[in-house]
């Protein structure tokens, strides 16, 4: 008796928990609004600039020792390389949380602006995973961006990154942008750590997957996109597919490609010499 009164209480205490964090909004972080940028010149004038974003793992991906052969890579085109930190870095929230659009995009701009070696009506986007959905967001609300490349990506906004999970990753003009919830039966995948079936659960919601649709038809550039059949963190190869449907829908006036690749969630990565081509191909300064 006693065991089944034990387990009645653990049982009535998670769903407590599950209850108040569904309902509790936490607040904005202090350091909202904020980034660490790194800006990696070239040589030379007129340097298009690349802005690079990391995913959900947090820090200034673009920054560190182990994407320096990429960053290099791209410093030898005549790229610029601007890498941001947007959460989980010394001066920025700790947790991807309504990450906001408008303080991003003036960061970007102001860091161009005020460096003379850059071609501002060349500012290249590119980021993977949340990244991904991150400048799908970005360069779908202003039409300064040149382009973007978004690898391993999303086709939806979804849930911030805290435990709650029952807010926005993005925040657009002071309001949360539309995202895909994460439903209570998401909670028993994630605990085990299966991230590709909680996300595939999430967009079984066509209702709101429909409401979270990133308007990429909105951007004003060409468009890659990578992506791996077998990835293990979410969908994206299914995810891309939709994205170029919406810009064959909506005619799409820029050239765009998404290509699958035989691997997981980091192979996009892997096969850095296709973005390179379209860097070169599309916005190298002769």
């Amino acid at each position: 008796m006693k065991k089944v009164v034990f387990v009645f209480f653990a049982i009535l205490a998670f769903v407590s928990i599950v209850i108040y964090l569904s309902l509790h909004t936490p607040a904005l972080s202090a350091q909202y609004g904020k980034f660490d940028c790194h800006l990696f010149l070239a040589e030379g004038n007129q340097q298009p600039l690349v802005v690079a974003f990391g995913g959900g793992s947090g820090g200034n991906d673009w920054e560190r020792r182990y994407l320096k052969g990429k960053r290099d890579s791209l410093l030898a085109n005549g790229f610029a390389v601007l890498a941001i930190g947007y959460f989980k870095t010394e001066n920025t929230p700790d947790a991807l949380d309504r990450i906001s659009l408008d303080a991003l995009a003036d960061t970007i701009f102001q860091v161009a602006k005020r460096n003379k070696q850059i071609d501002t009506s060349k500012i290249i986007l590119m980021g993977g995973s949340k990244g991904g959905e991150l400048v799908l967001n970005l360069a779908s609300r202003y039409k300064q961006f040149a382009g973007v490349i978004a690898l391993s990506t999303s086709h939806v906004s979804l849930p911030a990154l805290t435990i709650s999970a029952n807010t926005s990753s993005w925040q657009y003009k002071g309001k949360e942008v539309e995202y895909v919830p994460a439903p209570f039966k998401t909670i028993v995948p994630a605990i085990k750590g299966n991230l590709f079936d909680a996300f595939s659960m999430m967009l079984e919601d066509t209702l709101a997957v429909n409401k979270a649709r990133i308007e990429v038809e909105n951007i004003n550039g060409p468009i890659l996109i990578l992506s791996g059949k077998k990835d293990e963190q979410w969908p994206a190869t299914k995810m891309s597919d939709e994205i170029v449907k919406r810009l064959q829908e909506n005619n799409f006036a820029f050239t765009y490609q998404h290509i699958a690749l035989d691997g997981g969630h980091i192979e996009p990565l892997n096969q850095f010499d296709t973005v390179l081509y379209l860097l070169n191909k599309e916005f190298k300064t002769e």
